[in-house]
């Protein structure tokens, strides 16, 4: 029995299908109204923080209580049509973010409890080999590949890996 076993989750096909199938839902239903920013032209446009939505509500509005003041240069239909999508979007925008953390935060605990069984699984097989249990030196060899390189980073325990409570890679 585990011993430390952080969370136990299983999805049926049934649940992966639904999952796959409204993901391609909402996929479909955003093709041609989203935008995929390179990582160069997130940093180039950015984003505004709370004060700044302010700024643009009061300008809003402003704008629409003094249309005189409204310079040539703004599309005000254009200006209102991306102020109504950008507030139309907010609120399923959080609810995706909170469910991507929530599949995130349980995508860890599964790594983080598959790659501490595997570590007591390498630790048992070590043992076995060094009871020279007919076929595990072979499975000690092909494991301990892992744990090679560590030596020459840092002088830490034999065999453990360089976070010792947490999965590398992805």
């Amino acid at each position: 029995m585990a011993i430390d076993n952080m969370i136990s989750v299983e999805f049926t096909e049934q649940e992966l299908t639904k999952l796959g199938n409204a993901l391609n839902e909402i996929a479909q239903l955003l093709s041609g109204k989203v935008i995929n920013l390179t990582p160069e032209e997130r940093k180039q446009y950015g984003s505004i923080g709370d004060k700044n939505k302010v700024f643009v509500d009061k300008c809003k509005a402003y704008m629409e209580q003094n249309i005189d003041t409204l310079p040539k240069t703004i599309d005000k239909h254009e200006f209102d049509k991306d102020y109504k999508a950008r507030q139309q979007i907010e609120e399923p925008l959080r609810k995706l973010l909170q469910l991507a953390e929530m599949l995130s935060d349980t995508k860890i605990l599964l790594d983080f409890d598959n790659y501490n069984g595997s570590l007591s699984y390498y630790r048992y097989v070590k043992f076995l080999a060094t009871q020279n249990t007919p076929g595990i030196t072979s499975i000690y060899a092909d494991l301990n590949q892992h744990f090679q390189s560590m030596g020459k980073r840092a002088k830490k325990a034999p065999d453990t890996p360089e976070a010792p409570h947490a999965p590398q890679g992805e």
